[in-house]
């Protein structure tokens, strides 16, 4: 099955993790869900996408090379265009400390890795709900 062509309106999602498998299953989840899916490899990469793309949901891996999830995370706050902007940490540790950490610093919610279709899709339509 081809993703869907992503509409005019269509809800825009970033997708930020160093695992080529896990933007790949994230993106083509969401595509064919009728979602805009940017994709960026680390936080560095993710932000300049972010502030081009100006997305309605973010998905950010914690445990990344050069800028780590919750650096990201910190800096997509401080900038005001954002601070609404629903953020999802994504991460393979379920540990009560990094869900706390990733709650402080700003996140909306916490998805572990590997995740299922319908957790993704249910992530989806909670914070950024509206595609067809």
């Amino acid at each position: 099955m081809r993703p869907l062509r992503a509409t005019k309106n269509a809800v825009k999602v970033v997708v930020v993790d160093d695992s080529n498998t896990i933007r790949k299953s994230a993106e083509t989840i969401l595509s064919r869900a009728g979602c805009e899916v940017i994709t960026a490899v680390d936080g560095y990469d993710a932000l300049a996408k972010i502030v081009a793309a100006k997305p309605d949901l973010i998905l950010l891996d914690i445990m990344m090379p050069r800028l780590d999830g919750y650096q990201t995370l910190a800096l997509v706050r401080s900038n005001a265009a954002f601070k609404s902007t629903p953020v999802v940490m994504l991460s393979s540790k379920d540990g009560l400390f990094d869900k706390a950490k990733a709650r402080t610093l700003g996140s909306n919610s916490y998805l572990n890795k590997p995740f299922s279709k319908q957790e993704l899709l249910a992530v989806h339509q909670q914070y950024a709900p509206g595609t067809p």
